[in-house]
C-alpha cells in the first residue's frame, strides 16, 4: 500500500503543482506593468504589485528620502538577529553588540540629531517596526518572566500567588484586547501627554509575552534535577548564586527550541499592532494598495510576498539557532 500510495499521489498531485507553478512563474508578470497583469489576471500572478509597492510594504509611512536610515536598520537587526540564534558571539561582545546596535538604531529612525531630520514613531512602519516590536519586546520581557518564573516556585505563598496571577491573567486575555486598552484606554489614566503609541504597544508586547515565557522557563526549571541544586548548596552557594551559577544555565539551554518558538510566534503576532495604527509589515501591505484602486485587486500576491518574508525568517531562526 505504501509503495502504491509513492506512485498513485505524485500522479493525483502533479496536475495540481504544474498549475501552481504556471500561475506563479510561467505566465506571471515580474515587472510593474499594471495593463499587462490586468491582461494576466486568472492565468498568471501579478509580483508586479510587489517591484511597484516593495519600498512602501517594507518601510510602511516612513519619509521616502529616509528610507535608507531604516533599510540600514532592517540589514542590521536582521545580521545581529541570526549571529545571536546561531551564537557567533559570546555573551559580553553580544550583548555590547545589541547595546550598540539599539542605541545607533534609534537615532537612525528617530532622527533629530547629527543633521538627521526628525521621524516620530507614529510614521515608524514596515519590517523593521516588526523586527524593532518582536525583538526589544522579547528582550524586554525575557527579564521578568526569569522573575515570574522563580517566583512561582517560591515557598514564600504571597510572592508564589501574585507570580501564579499574572501569569494566569495575562495568558486568558487575547492580545488584541491588551493593545486596545494600551492604545486608547491607558492614554486617560496618564497626566499629561504621557508615552507615545509605539511605547506603550512596546511595553504591552513586553508584559503579555512574558507570561508565556514564564511557563516556558517553567519547563525548563522543572527540567534540571534537584541534585544538582543540592550539591550548589552543598558546596556552599546560597539561592542567588545557585540559580544564577547552576540551575538558570541549565534551564535555559534545555527550553532553548521552545524559546526560538516563542520568539517566532511573537514575531508574527507583531502584525495585530495594524488595529491600533501602527502600520507594520502586514498593516504596510494594506497601507500599498488600500488607497490605490489600481492595484488594490493584487492583494494575493502582496500577501504571498508577505508570507515567504515571514517563512524566510521563522524557518531561518529555527535552523540557525543552536
Amino acid at each position: 500500500m505504501n509503495r502504491l500510495l509513492w506512485v498513485v499521489l505524485p500522479l493525483l498531485l502533479a496536475p495540481v503543482l504544474w498549475a501552481l507553478v504556471d500561475w506563479a512563474v510561467f505566465s506571471a508578470v515580474f515587472g510593474p506593468d499594471l495593463a499587462a497583469c490586468q491582461q494576466a489576471a486568472g492565468q498568471g500572478a501579478c509580483w508586479g504589485v510587489v517591484a511597484e509597492k516593495w519600498r512602501v510594504i517594507l518601510f510602511g509611512r516612513y519619509p521616502l528620502e529616509e528610507q535608507w536610515r531604516a533599510a540600514t536598520v532592517l540589514v542590521v537587526w536582521s545580521v545581529l538577529l541570526f549571529a545571536t540564534a546561531a551564537r557567533l558571539l559570546t555573551p559580553k561582545p553580544l550583548a555590547v553588540a545589541w547595546v550598540l546596535v539599539l542605541t545607533g538604531s534609534t537615532v537612525l529612525m528617530a532622527g533629530h540629531v547629527a543633521g538627521l531630520p526628525a521621524v516620530p514613531t507614529a510614521l515608524w512602519g514596515g519590517l523593521p517596526l516588526t523586527l524593532i516590536l518582536s525583538t526589544v519586546g522579547f528582550g524586554l520581557a525575557f527579564p521578568l518572566a526569569l522573575l515570574l518564573a522563580l517566583g512561582r516556585q517560591s515557598k514564600f505563598a504571597p510572592l508564589r500567588g501574585l507570580c501564579i496571577a499574572y501569569i494566569e491573567l495575562l495568558r486568558a486575555l487575547p492580545l488584541v484586547t491588551v493593545l486596545f486598552l494600551a492604545a486608547f484606554v491607558l492614554p486617560l489614566w496618564l497626566p499629561g501627554e504621557g508615552l507615545d503609541l509605539f511605547t506603550r504597544v512596546l511595553l504591552t508586547i513586553a508584559l503579555f509575552s512574558a507570561a508565556y515565557l514564564a511557563e516556558v522557563l517553567r519547563g525548563g526549571l522543572q527540567g534540571v534535577p534537584e541534585g544538582q541544586r543540592l550539591a550548589a548548596m552543598a558546596l556552599g552557594l546560597n539561592t542567588v548564586q545557585t540559580n544564577l551559577q547552576v540551575v538558570l544555565p541549565q534551564a535555559i539551554r534545555a527550553c532553548l527550541p521552545s524559546l526560538t518558538n516563542s520568539f517566532v510566534t511573537l514575531f508574527k503576532e507583531c502584525s495585530l499592532v495594524t488595529v491600533v495604527a501602527l502600520f507594520e509589515l502586514t498593516g504596510a501591505l494594506s497601507l500599498a494598495l488600500a488607497g490605490d484602486v489600481q492595484w488594490r485587486s493584487f492583494y494575493l500576491e502582496g500577501y504571498l510576498f508577505i508570507a515567504l518574508v515571514y517563512w524566510a525568517y521563522c524557518f531561518g531562526l529555527s535552523k540557525t539557532v543552536k
